[in-house]
C-alpha cells in the first residue's frame, strides 16, 4: 500500500464530557423495550437484535504468513478457532419478517491469548457487524434519539410497522430506479431489504483498535453458492418467519465460507473514528484479508443449539482482548448497555449467561 497505515494511540479518541449521561439515558431507554417485551411474551430477549434467523457453529482459520501490519491481536498468529455465529434483525421486538430491517451478525471465537479488556470474561473474542458500511447515527446522543423513538414502538402497532416497512422498500426501490443509494435512515426505519443473510457481507461500521492500528472489520461470503445468493430477496408474504426457515434450508445443503477483512485506517481525516456514518473508501482504505470463516453444512435452528448461544451467551463489541478495544463515541457507549441488556436477561430468565472458558456468571436481583 503507498500509504502507512495510521498507528493506534489514545488521542484518536475524542470524548464527550456527557459520554456518561447520555449512557445512563441509552440504559433507561433498554429498560422500557426490555420490560415491555418480556412482559409481553413472558420471557426476555435482547434490547437489539432480539430475533435470531439463524445459529451456526464452526471454525475461523487465521492465514499464515501475514504481513506485520495484518498480523496483529487475535490475527497475530495462524491457527484455528471454534466459533458460534447468530445471524438476526436490529430490532428489540421479535417482529415478522413482512417489516423488513437490516440484518446482522454476531461472532464469538474461542480461546484468543492476550490481555482481556476490563470486565471482558472468558478467552472469547466478539465481533459485531450488519450488512450495510456505516452506521445510522453520527454519535451516541444521535443514537439514543433514534433509540427513544424504538422505545416508544417496541411490540406495539405492528400492522403500521408492516405498512410503514412496505412504503419505505418502495422508497428505497425508487432510489435505487435512478442509480442513487437509499439513505441509510431508509433501511434503519424499515425500508431495508429481505436480503438473503448467506448471501450478505457484513461490517464492523465502527472502528476498533488493531493491535498497533486502527482499523473496521468485514465478512464477506467467498463460496459460490452463497455468491449466488448475494442480492436476492427472500418472500416472506404469509410467512412470519421466513429468513429463519429458508436460512434452514440453505445451511443443511451448503458449507457456507465468508473472508474475514480488515481495513486499515490510512488518514484520520478520510477515515474518522469518531464518525462511524462516513464509509471509508476502499480505494484508499482497502479491505486484506486476514482469515476464513468456515461453517460446515449444519441445521442453523437445531434446538440444543439455539439454548446454548441464543439464550445462554451474550454478545458484545467489548467481549475480547485489548488488543481490539472499540474505539469512538458509539463504541464507547455499546459498552455498558450490552452488558446492562445481558444482565436483564439472565435475572428474568433465571439463566445465568456462559462465556466459554469461564465460570458461569450469575446474576442477582
Amino acid at each position: 500500500m503507498s500509504t502507512a497505515p495510521v498507528r493506534y494511540d489514545p488521542s484518536v479518541e475524542t470524548r464527550d464530557p456527557e459520554e456518561a449521561e447520555t449512557v445512563a439515558r441509552i440504559n433507561e431507554a433498554f429498560d422500557v423495550i426490555l420490560e415491555r417485551t418480556a412482559e409481553d411474551y413472558g420471557h426476555a430477549v435482547r434490547s437489539v437484535h432480539a430475533k435470531s434467523h439463524g445459529i451456526l457453529e464452526g471454525e475461523l482459520l487465521i492465514d499464515e504468513d501475514l504481513p506485520p501490519e495484518l498480523a496483529q491481536g487475535a490475527f497475530a498468529k495462524a491457527g484455528r478457532h471454534r466459533t458460534y455465529f447468530r445471524m438476526s434483525t436490529n430490532a428489540g421486538d421479535v417482529l415478522p419478517d413482512a417489516i423488513s430491517l437490516p440484518r446482522g451478525v454476531a461472532l464469538k471465537v474461542l480461546d484468543i491469548e492476550g490481555e482481556r479488556l476490563p470486565g471482558s470474561e472468558g478467552t472469547a473474542q466478539d465481533f459485531v457487524m450488519v450488512n450495510g458500511p456505516v452506521f445510522q447515527a453520527k454519535t451516541a446522543k444521535d443514537f439514543l434519539g433514534s433509540l427513544k423513538l424504538l422505545a416508544k414502538t417496541t411490540d406495539r402497532m405492528e400492522g403500521t410497522k408492516k405498512v410503514i416497512s412496505a412504503g419505505l422498500r418502495g422508497v428505497r426501490a425508487a432510489f435505487e430506479l435512478v442509480g442513487a443509494e437509499a439513505p441509510a435512515a431508509v433501511n434503519a426505519l424499515g425500508g431495508a431489504p429481505n436480503s438473503e443473510p448467506l448471501g450478505d457481507t457484513y461490517y464492523s461500521v465502527t472502528p476498533f483498535r488493531y493491535g498497533e492500528y486502527i482499523a473496521k472489520f468485514s465478512l464477506a461470503p467467498m463460496s459460490s453458492a452463497q455468491q449466488a445468493l448475494a442480492g436476492e430477496t427472500i418472500d416472506v408474504d404469509g410467512r412470519e418467519d421466513a429468513i429463519r426457515e429458508e436460512v434452514q434450508k440453505e445451511t443443511r445443503g451448503l458449507d457456507a465460507v465468508w473472508e474475514f477483512r480488515v481495513q486499515l485506517c490510512r488518514d484520520l481525516e478520510k477515515q474518522p473514528v469518531e464518525d462511524p456514518t462516513v464509509e471509508w473508501d476502499e480505494a484508499e482504505a482497502p479491505f486484506q484479508r486476514v482469515g476464513v470463516l468456515r461453517m460446515p453444512a449444519q441445521d442453523s435452528w437445531d434446538a440444543a443449539l439455539v439454548q446454548r448461544v441464543n439464550e445462554e451467551m451474550r454478545f458484545s463489541p467489548w467481549t475480547g482482548i485489548v488488543a481490539h478495544q472499540p474505539l469512538g463515541n458509539v463504541n464507547r457507549a455499546r459498552r455498558d448497555p450490552y452488558r446492562h441488556s445481558a444482565d436483564f436477561r439472565a435475572r428474568v430468565n433465571g439463566c445465568p449467561y456462559h462465556e466459554p472458558s469461564a465460570p458461569t456468571v450469575t446474576q442477582t436481583a
